[in-house]
């Protein structure tokens, strides 16, 4: 892959049955596959059965992957991404614990990453987006300033049928434009600095 080409994880934070998640992952990925030097793929937490970090030393420090086949399986998709989108609910005025396990898994291969999120639930998600900002700083990540938020009264319409997900999405896509116009800029300039 050259520099002007970048890889762009979406990662589904949530594994939860009935979850929202995975439709604007689809939709965020079919918005990508138009715009020319972008692959992109969708990281389904649901596929990454990685256990609770009980780990003796931090992933900051360990010389070799873990040996768990699934940490090694997840940490080499993480290697692989340019930038990542990370679509995340609010549970509890938090994020998931699945998804801070995810992120707990992993450090280098996070280092110096644009990053931008998704959420929705209690007061639009924004509480869950402002915890991760200051986990993935810690993984030296550079998150992004836009982000999109779903307000509850728009997708819980659309998990019961009352809606649909393309109407919601439709009403959306201005916002997602400039998201995802931003997260490009800066993962495309990091992946530069990083390969200099």
């Amino acid at each position: 892959m050259n520099t002007k080409s970048v890889n762009i994880k979406i990662i589904i934070g949530s594994t939860r049955e009935g979850r929202f998640s995975d439709k604007p992952a689809k939709w965020i990925q079919d918005e990508l596959s138009k715009i020319d030097g972008v692959e992109s793929e969708v990281l389904d937490l649901k596929d990454y059965p990685i256990p609770f970090f009980n780990e003796a030393m931090s992933p900051a420090m360990i010389q070799e992957p873990y040996a768990n086949e699934v940490v090694q399986k997840w940490t080499k998709k993480i290697a692989e991404g340019d930038g990542f989108i990370m679509i995340s609910p609010e549970y509890n005025h938090g994020y998931p614990a699945v998804l801070k396990n995810a992120l707990d898994y992993v450090y280098k291969e996070w280092n110096r990453k644009a990053v931008g999120f998704v959420s929705y639930g209690g007061v639009s998600g924004a509480r869950s987006v402002e915890q991760l900002r200051q986990v993935v700083v810690e993984l030296q990540m550079a998150p992004i300033r836009s982000a999109v938020h779903f307000p509850t009264d728009k997708w819980v319409p659309v998990l019961m049928g009352k809606s649909s997900a393309e109407d919601l999405f439709a009403g959306s896509k201005e916002h997602l434009d400039g998201f995802v116009e931003d997260l490009l800029w800066w993962t495309k300039a990091l992946k530069i600095a990083r390969e200099r």
